[in-house]
């Protein structure tokens, strides 16, 4: 696999999602597991995808890990129910779902506070049959403000996804313009300016979006990125996109957050799935 060109995507800040790397590891292993492989930050979707307030000690025993391993943990999502799996979310979803998440914004918003992290990703969730969109998106404005209002008392972003449509046929938010139209909506709401869209490269490139035209629109609009190859979702150099230049695309509009590697390692454990990206490029400067 050709190595990432890093003359156009200087001074990335790389960090490796736990819950689609090194998930041949249990939870508790997967922070050490990274870092073994030299980087010094992670992000993950919400672990516990039964229970949106599990038990303190779980809580405490993941926190360790994390703490123990010297990662630092960059971005984590309010739980969004069965991550991988059919579900895309619960705010929006009326009835039990919609209580679901709600219970668990304070503490994600705790945990995520405990270990420093600034950023928290809330799933917009899918339309349901039989439910009025306009109900759904209702219910999805006031989870949303809640979420930012909880995110702004621990000084973090709270980030709004655009997925994509062959993958996620249910999920409303499947396009840059889409996503950041709710991120403007809930700034609105609050007035706080917290929510901040997630582009994730490979759900718009899934999308067919003319991603430096994406980049160039709503980079300023922009909290995190996350990348993997396309088609495949595979890491970079096994797919089409020119991931590199669109980072460095990235970094001249003006972003310098986090890129999370969100991809598959394939075939082969997720040590070895990083051969792209040179050790010493892994660390966060």
């Amino acid at each position: 696999m050709p190595g990432f060109d890093l003359s156009t995507a200087a001074d990335q800040r790389f960090d490796v999602n736990l819950s689609i790397l090194f998930t041949e590891l249990p939870l508790l292993e997967r922070p050490a597991a990274a870092a073994a492989a030299g980087f010094t930050a992670v992000e993950l979707w919400w672990p516990w995808i039964d229970s949106p307030t599990p038990e303190h000690a779980e809580l405490d025993a993941l926190r360790r890990a994390i703490e123990d391993a010297g990662v630092r943990l960059t971005g984590l999502n309010f739980y969004a129910g069965r991550l991988p799996g059919p579900d895309r979310g619960a705010l929006s979803v009326p009835g039990e779902e919609s209580e679901r998440f709600r219970a668990n914004i304070e503490v994600a918003a705790g945990f995520a506070h405990s270990l420093g992290c600034t950023a928290l990703n809330a799933l917009y969730g899918n339309r349901i049959e039989g439910v009025d969109p306009a109900e759904q998106d209702a219910l999805a404005l006031e989870n949303l403000t809640l979420a930012a209002r909880a995110a702004d008392r621990i000084g973090a972003t709270l980030l709004i996804e655009a997925l994509n449509r062959p993958e996620s046929p249910s999920y409303p938010l499947v396009s840059a313009p889409a996503a950041v139209e709710v991120v403007d909506k809930v700034n609105a709401a609050t007035g706080l300016g917290n929510a901040r869209f997630l582009m994730d490269l490979y759900h718009l490139a899934m999308n067919g979006e003319d991603l430096p035209a994406v980049i160039d629109r709503y980079a300023a609009h922009t909290g995190h990125v996350q990348i993997a190859d396309n088609p495949g979702r595979g890491a970079p150099g096994t797919g089409s996109l020119p991931l590199a230049e669109l980072l460095g695309r990235l970094r001249k509009a003006g972003y310098d957050g986090w890129v999370g590697l969100e991809y598959k390692p394939g075939d082969r454990p997720s040590a070895e799935a990083f051969d792209w990206l040179p050790r010493e490029a892994r660390a966060a400067r």
